[in-house]
């Protein structure tokens, strides 16, 4: 039977909340929006390889900040020695990685490395090292991207902070709409600041070879990190100078896992052009840290204390000049800058929230991370990496040297995973040319743990110390939570030694617990009723004497039938009582059901004016044998707004529906989810009469076999935006449509019964209109 929705869903009010999110978010997408965007090679390098590219940027300058108030003017000697063996590093990297975009080619990177070689246990700490990187790059990403800002505009030097911020919650707001980094535009910031640092570095070089390349007098710059007098090779470089200088620079090779995080979103095949995207960036990532770190040894580029003008802002000023082209060449380079740095935050938005629900679909984390949001977007995840990385950036001012220390310990115990998981996979599979993949692994993850115990002892002091405690206590907790989810699906999951069979019991008592005679309980009352139950009875646990009184004397006036039972409960632990009224009368023979009215009030005052009793009481008596509670739900907040809708809070509400419906064009909606226009010669479903061949377009809000005389029937419902129609679809079509599609049918309308029906129908999906 062809239903309106004018009658029913759309006098149903939305609550403020809702409308709230949908004013600031835009419409809900449903979920056949959900679509994974396959990326060329071009797109792919521009799009995964801003966390890794842009860190560049800032690499030089922290070894540089380790080395100067030591080694003095040596450390421009030691600089390209350190960035050698960084290199060589990122060269081992890259090779065991190449192996793992070939064996691994779902997203997961290092998490998926250690779980199919290790179990899902040891993963866990893959997943630790991961989720922290995650935070730390949206801290170091947003802090470096307002480095390069407030280097081309130094009066906002005194309000990094509030910037980083800022952007941070931009980012995060950009996310919950569904902001999608696939794609050109996401792209463009990479390609543009790898132009510009490779233009840097050639103009650069040749005139350092033609002796034009103008030097810093590092020892007497206003602001500069001090700079060691003397000889500081002797006087201040020693081993853990250098060993602290090399783990700074060590975030330089942030961002080279990305690739494999992400292998699925490769067009095929997808294991080869992971491959060859990630060489192209280790490759142009190379030769920007080298070319950055020889420019630095060359112009004498230093740190400032205050952050800012950065080391590569610096060399830029050195390389192009102060005349015109020189000035815009430089604002050019820090616009660039910023972008990717900006642009590399933004890439954990992506990374974090998926890698959150991978870990939670293994029960390792709250599965609350697994639920897409409003917008098809993993919001809860999106939310957490907020909160975490803003409290950082608040616990270190938003200091990129301040954040380093937090940086590269969960970088390369990723990298020092990734490389025993692919060890593992080659001993275990054996393929051809299997011991030199193998040397490759073992190398990469044994000079990563190298440069994690270097880094943990080296920079203990200066903040490694909180990684080197929360890593265990997040590995902990995961482990934690792990084991509270398989004890519930122990008890959950034993449905064998508990077949559904019918009670069968002679009597049901079912007892209403009352507090105050009012439409809630009255609805409970209703309830208790159509349960037909043996004894209907409502309980009044007595704590208050007066009050007692009072409900006695209004249940009489009020006429209510059902029996008024009342019981002493002195020590007021409500819950105890209700438990023990069950398990007086619940035995073989005889259930008990227990009913609670529960009320519910506005989200915000509803909570602080409210308590959860009914939560408590009905958790105590589902313990007892032959004993069921049910909270009956009693909605005053709706009533409230029907009773009341010229309140300031129901007017602002319909203001912000009103606001809403105009931002979202006024178009025709299905309930709360948009509808795009229906083909030309498709009818309306709420139009439709019985003896006519239509076509209609919808839908598919349920689908389900019947059984007809000797045969089976394919049944389907329907939906637009007038109503919804049954639907006859041949059995094959059991196989090519599911529910949630979009469907075009045509048909002969019948009448069965109380219902139109739409039979002999034919069928073509209709694929969703992507999103802007």
């Amino acid at each position: 039977m062809t239903q309106r929705l004018g009658g029913s869903s759309s006098a149903l009010p939305e609550s403020a909340g809702y409308v709230l999110k949908r004013l600031f978010l835009g419409r809900p997408l449903v979920s056949s929006q959900l679509h994974a965007e396959r990326l060329s090679n071009p797109v792919a390098l521009g799009v995964l390889s801003p966390d890794a590219i842009s860190s560049s940027a800032y690499g030089t300058e922290e070894i540089l900040l380790e080395l100067l108030p030591y080694a003095g003017l040596a450390a421009f000697s030691l600089i390209l020695p350190i960035t050698g063996i960084i290199l060589f590093i990122l060269i081992l990297v890259t090779a065991s990685y190449r192996q793992v975009v070939m064996a691994y080619t779902r997203a997961g990177g290092s998490y998926v490395v250690a779980r199919e070689n290790f179990g899902p246990r040891f993963a866990q700490v893959a997943a630790a090292a991961l989720l922290i990187d995650y935070v730390v790059t949206v801290a170091v990403q947003a802090a470096a991207g307002t480095v390069a800002v407030v280097s081309a505009v130094p009066a906002l030097g005194p309000y990094s902070l509030e910037i980083t911020i800022g952007v941070v919650l931009v980012l995060c707001y950009a996310n919950l709409r569904g902001l999608r980094e696939a794609g050109r535009p996401f792209a463009i910031p990479t390609y543009f600041f790898a132009g510009m640092v490779i233009l840097m570095i050639v103009v650069g070089v040749a005139r350092s070879l033609f002796g034009t390349l103008p030097r810093y007098d590092s020892a007497h710059l206003a602001g500069a990190v001090p700079v060691q007098q003397g000889s500081g090779l002797i006087m201040g470089a020693t081993i853990l100078v250098v060993l602290r200088a090399f783990a700074n620079g060590g975030s330089s090779l942030t961002g080279v896992e990305a690739i494999s995080n992400t292998v699925s979103a490769f067009r095929k095949p997808q294991g080869r052009n992971a491959r060859l995207v990630l060489t192209v960036m280790a490759s142009v990532l190379g030769f920007l840290v080298g070319g950055v770190s020889y420019l630095a040894s060359v112009t004498h580029a230093t740190p400032y204390q205050a952050g800012y003008p950065s080391v590569l802002s610096q060399e830029a000023r050195a390389v192009f000049g102060q005349g015109t082209v020189g000035t815009v060449l430089f604002g050019l380079l820090q616009l660039a800058s910023a972008l990717i740095l900006y642009t590399g935050a933004n890439t954990s938005f992506n990374g974090f929230p998926f890698l959150a629900s991978f870990v939670a679909e293994d029960r390792f984390l709250p599965r609350q991370l697994t639920k897409r949001g409003h917008r098809l977007v993993f919001s809860n995840g999106i939310l957490v990496l907020t909160v975490l990385s803003v409290a950082l950036l608040l616990v270190t001012g938003g200091s990129v040297n301040g954040l380093v220390p937090f940086y590269a310990i969960g970088v390369f115990t990723g990298f020092a995973i990734a490389g025993y998981g692919m060890t593992k996979h080659h001993l275990r599979n054996r393929e051809r040319g299997w011991r030199y993949r193998l040397a490759v692994n073992l190398s990469a993850g044994i000079l990563a743990t190298i440069v994690v115990v270097i880094f943990a002892v080296a920079k203990f002091t200066e903040g490694a110390w909180l990684v080197v405690i929360a890593f265990p206590v997040l590995v902990f907790v995961l482990m934690r939570l792990n084991r509270e989810y398989r004890a519930e699906a122990a008890i959950l999951e034993h449905v064998r030694e508990h077949p559904l069979r019918a009670a069968n019991y002679a009597h049901h008592k079912v007892f209403v617990l009352v507090n105050n005679a009012d439409l809630a309980v009255l609805e409970a009352l209703r309830y208790g009723r159509n349960l037909r139950g043996t004894d209907l009875t409502a309980v009044h646990f007595m704590i208050d004497r007066l009050h007692a009184d009072r409900l006695a004397r209004r249940w009489q006036e009020l006429g209510i039938e059902v029996p008024l039972r009342f019981i002493d409960c002195p020590d007021r632990r409500l819950g105890r009582a209700a438990q023990k009224l069950a398990a007086d009368d619940a035995r073989p023979g005889t259930g008990v059901t227990v009913l609670l009215p529960r009320r519910s009030y506005a989200p915000v005052l509803g909570w602080l004016l409210h308590d959860r009793t009914a939560d408590r009481i009905a958790r105590l008596i589902s313990r007892v044998e032959h004993a069921a509670a049910t909270i009956v739900p009693y909605d005053v907040q709706s009533k409230i707004r029907e009773a009341y809708p010229d309140l300031p809070e129901q007017r602002l509400t319909a203001a912000f529906e009103r606001l809403a419906d105009r931002l979202d064009g006024n178009r025709p909606e299905l309930g709360e989810l948009q509808e795009p226009q229906s083909p030309a010669g498709a009818v309306p479903i709420g139009d439709v009469r019985p003896g006519t061949t239509v076509t209609v377009e919808g839908r598919l809000h349920e689908l389900r076999l019947d059984r007809a005389d000797d045969h089976t029937v394919l049944i389907g419902q329907l939906e637009d935006a007038t109503g919804n129609l049954r639907v006859e679809f041949p059995e094959r079509a059991a196989s090519e449509i599911d529910v949630g599609q979009r469907l075009c049918v045509t048909g002969t309308v019948h009448r069965q019964g109380d219902e139109l029906r739409l039979q002999r129908s034919r069928y073509r999906t209709i694929e969703e209109a992507e999103e802007d």
